[in-house]
């Protein structure tokens, strides 16, 4: 963690998330599952919404909700907030506008894809960048093409 980090600026960018059932359970096992403030969207072939009412579970056609989404935005963003393989399908559905990866100073051994196999390749562009200096984080901006 960086103390330069404004994670209320951050959060304050979006009013929907994304998330794969991985993350989505994840995150319940420590908060409940839901973000105050936004509307949270979990997709999964197995979950049942009836034992998550404070989330959306969609179980299929996901370029419909997306559209869906974006069709009521409220002037806010969009975030996928988790999931490989969910990041993959949206990426390969032409769902995804931008990328905002952080290169944090630690090396692992292994750990979870940002876009696990298989993948096609996507072209990106710089937009931004920012340094932390105080952790050595460096955000990167990127628009898909």
């Amino acid at each position: 963690m960086d103390p330069d980090i404004d994670f209320a600026a951050l959060f304050g960018q979006f009013d929907t998330l994304l998330m794969g059932r991985r993350t989505f359970e994840a995150m319940a096992a420590q908060s409940g599952g839901g973000m105050p403030g936004m509307k949270v969207v979990v997709f999964s072939k197995t979950l049942r919404p009836s034992d998550h009412p404070k989330v959306t579970i969609v179980s299929e056609h996901p370029e419909k909700t997306v559209a869906e989404l974006k069709a009521q935005k409220s002037g806010k963003d969009i975030w996928l907030f988790g999931g490989g393989a969910l990041f993959r399908s949206f990426l390969e559905l032409g769902l995804v506008d931008a990328v905002e990866p952080a290169v944090i100073p630690v090396l692992l051994g292994g750990g979870i894809p940002l876009l696990p196999a298989p993948a096609a390749r996507a072209r990106l562009k710089l937009t931004g960048h920012k340094l932390y200096p105080k952790s050595g984080i460096v955000l990167l901006g990127y628009a898909v093409r």
